[in-house]
């Protein structure tokens, strides 16, 4: 039922997108077995997914056969000067496995290895669908709510305007830094899901629950809301039309991030038909919460590691100008009611998981209208409105925190030794 589901989703974003003239996510991941990979750290990262149901000799056969077509390829390209690029090769040893389990494998070993396939495919077709949904987003939403969250984010005192000058004034050197950890997202959480299924080839089946599975409900799930909140982000809404992807024509006021913008009655602005609609809310930092939460049960250079990722893509999302300070508010919350939902499904629907999920879902729904309604509001009373989110977003922390503790197994007491007869 899930993969009947998933095709059919994905069919449906195929059609529509074809509509406005675009590629969708499975032209797109077919293109990728000839042309140049957009990603070929993710497609590398996929393949190492799928290696996880392998042997060691198995996985050394497929890295080395991967490693080999891109060499292939690499040399064609330069042959015709074409782009060069990489990542071809994880995505053909991939689809062979897929052959293989087909017709060489029978029984649990066929569908385990489809699994990894399936497990690998996944994760790349969920970057496809996301690329997806923002062209639609850009094509279907005209308008755009930006002024309203610029206004709400007076509440927090403007986060984005004071990390784009700190991020300013680090140089180049700490520019590339948080640009390479903000587009390696992805990779990062393959590592911490490699960690977690590391133990598949050996007991020959996958966990109940993994973070590839959250990282994909919240690219799935995320640019939904996207449609009903329309942002484009302050650099765009607010600065000089960075990227080629606006204009200084497009752009509210050329203020990002020296001047905060003022606060006025906010209204809803025409924009671009280029510029993905995709703030709202920050789904970089929904995914980064995510590791971090999965995270915390590996070894310490994996729960440092998490904790750097969090920090660093907070840091790039409000330094680049990609985010406002109440999208990443709604982002925390947003990945917390995921995450939660999917354990309770695992488990079985409770008392607990359901109010976990009930609480999530409500204050999710909450911030977004304070900020489509209440902006004015908050920009008039911080010292009200701002511990108010912040209390909002702690609340749902806790509320998780104290609900996954409940599910946790606790540890058998130690047995008490028996009494012994005294010596006489």
């Amino acid at each position: 039922m899930a993969g009947v589901a998933t095709l059919g989703f994905l069919i449906a974003l195929e059609i529509a997108a074809r509509r406005y003239g675009l590629p969708g996510p499975m032209t797109s991941q077919a293109q990728e077995v000839i042309f140049a990979p957009k990603s070929g750290f993710l497609l590398y990262a996929s393949m190492g997914l799928m290696m996880l149901v392998l042997t060691w000799r198995q996985r050394f056969i497929a890295l080395g056969v991967a490693i080999g077509i891109d060499i292939v390829f690499v040399l064609v390209r330069w042959a015709v000067d074409a782009k060069m690029s990489f990542g071809n090769g994880a995505l053909w040893v991939v689809l062979g496995c897929a052959v293989i389990a087909l017709t060489r494998r029978t029984g649990n070993e066929r569908a385990l290895l489809l699994k990894g396939v399936g497990l690998g495919l996944l994760l790349v077709t969920g970057r496809k669908t996301g690329d997806t949904w923002l062209l639609i987003t850009s094509k279907t939403r005209p308008m755009v709510l930006d002024p309203y969250l610029a206004t709400a984010d007076h509440a927090l005192g403007n986060p984005s305007w004071l990390v784009g000058r700190l991020v300013r004034a680090t140089g180049p050197i700490g520019t590339h830094l948080l640009d390479w950890v903000y587009a390696q997202l992805a990779v990062a959480a393959v590592v911490v899901a490699l960690y977690q299924l590391r133990k598949v080839s050996v007991e020959r089946r996958f966990p109940r629950h993994h973070l590839v599975r959250t990282f994909l409900v919240i690219g799935v799930v995320g640019p939904a809301i996207y449609m009903i909140f329309p942002v484009v982000g302050p650099i765009f809404a607010y600065g000089t039309g960075a990227f080629g992807t606006g204009g200084e024509h497009w752009a509210i006021a050329n203020l990002w991030p020296d001047t905060p913008p003022p606060i006025s009655p906010p209204h809803p602005v025409l924009y671009d038909e280029i510029t993905p609609r995709n703030c709202m809310p920050s789904l970089h930092t929904a995914w980064a919460t995510a590791i971090f939460i999965h995270s915390r049960k590996g070894p310490r250079a994996l729960r440092f590691a998490g904790t750097f990722w969090l920090v660093a893509t907070l840091t790039a999302t409000l330094g680049f100008g990609y985010h406002y300070g109440v999208d990443l508010i709604a982002g925390v919350v947003f990945a917390l009611t995921i995450e939660a939902a999917l354990r309770s499904f695992d488990r079985g629907w409770n008392r607990a998981g359901i109010q976990m999920v009930a609480y999530g879902t409500t204050v999710f729904a909450a911030l977004l209208v304070s900020y489509r309604y209440l902006p004015m509001e908050m920009a008039t009373h911080p010292w009200v409105f701002g511990p108010l989110l912040l209390l909002a977003m702690a609340s749902v922390v806790h509320v998780y925190i104290r609900t996954t503790r409940l599910w946790e197994p606790k540890a058998a007491p130690a047995p008490r030794p028996e009494p012994q007869p005294e010596p006489v």
